[in-house]
């Protein structure tokens, strides 16, 4: 689901407030200026550069200095950005009243501080107060929401867990049956025990390394290639610099299983699943596209609980880390998604 909705509701949110903010000053202050006009320049100038500090604390300073722990940098530089456009906008406004001598710092500092400075201090501080409230509330809301979901995860998995060995035993004796000389099919249930595996005793854990995932996907591609014989063509590539992180488990795999269950059928031309997987500075890339019979493709509102699910997911798992394309075009599905990865595993 598209954000744009809520993201144009906020931009309303906050013009309408900076309005009601400017509208408010102007009716209490205008008389003590010689004209409207004057009066109105000054009041725009207050309003904007209290914004402009507001804003570049908000979504600036505290998300890359205060979040990242560098305190002390943060203080400085706030600090700094406060006396600063204090300074500037002081600057500006005797330039609008024609008396820039009243205006003039090193002539009357300790006035221009207490009026200036200190209130703008102030009611940055507050907003940035505010930003840190809504942060720490949506933060407290999605650990709530990945507790729920995480609950939900672990009861649906418990009712519908079989004996894992019973499972493995049962495929080990389909296994001695097959014929040694039919080694595909040999071959094929050895990699599917390897996938059921992993996912009952590998993926418990929050985060799994990216060459088990890579195995993963690799043997479910294998499998695949004999379920889709010469009709289709599969590419898969992989970068020699896709190592050494971790990743949330069968984080991947419903891309590649979305991209199989809607590949096309064509008599006419190829029939394509092309996946290719990345690393760039600290970002897992990752793309997958396969060909499709639609012609004209269903709105993505329509994409299947797959999707959907992996989604939520990247949502609550990676909030502000990933970048997900999903382009559901004429005659292919193409899947591009963009992930902030930790070195550290």
């Amino acid at each position: 689901m598209s954000n744009a909705p809520l993201i144009k509701r906020n931009i309303l949110y906050h013009l309408l407030f900076w309005c009601a903010l400017f509208a408010a000053w102007y009716f209490f202050r205008y008389e003590d200026y010689s004209s409207k006009r004057l009066a109105f320049n000054i009041t725009l100038l207050k309003v904007t550069d209290l914004a402009f500090m507001v804003y570049v604390t908000n979504y600036l300073l505290i998300p890359k200095l205060l979040y990242r722990k560098k305190y002390v940098l943060f203080g400085i530089i706030f600090l700094l950005f406060i006396v600063g456009s204090s300074w500037l906008k002081m600057y500006i406004e005797g330039q609008l009243v024609h008396h820039p001598e009243l205006f003039n710092v090193f002539r009357n500092f300790k006035r221009l501080f207490y009026d200036n400075t200190i209130p703008h201090l102030l009611l940055v501080s507050t907003g940035a107060g505010f930003k840190l409230i809504l942060d720490y509330a949506k933060a407290q809301k999605r650990m709530g929401e990945m507790a729920k979901e995480n609950a939900e995860a672990e009861l649906n998995f418990l009712k519908s867990q079989i004996n894992p060995h019973f499972v493995f035993n049962s495929l080990n004796a389909v296994y001695f049956l097959i014929n040694k000389e039919n080694a595909e099919a040999r071959d094929a249930l050895h990699k599917f025990s390897g996938m059921l595996r992993y996912q009952l005793y590998e993926c418990n854990g929050h985060k799994t390394s990216i060459e088990k995932e890579l195995d993963y996907i690799k043997n479910y591609i294998d499998l695949q290639r004999l379920r889709t014989g010469e009709r289709c063509e599969i590419n898969f590539n992989c970068s020699p610099s896709v190592k050494g992180f971790s990743i949330e488990p069968l984080l991947l795999i419903p891309f590649v299983e979305n991209a199989f269950k809607h590949l096309s059928f064509f008599n006419d031309k190829k029939n394509e699943v092309n996946i290719s997987i990345g690393k760039n500075d600290s970002s897992l890339l990752f793309n997958i596209e396969n060909t499709a019979d639609n012609i004209h493709p269903e709105p993505l509102s329509r994409e299947g609980i797959g999707l959907k699910n992996v989604k939520r997911r990247l949502e609550l798992l990676y909030p502000g880390k990933h970048e997900l394309v999903v382009q559901n075009n004429p005659g292919n599905f193409l899947v591009s998604l963009k992930l902030a990865i930790d070195a550290e595993r």
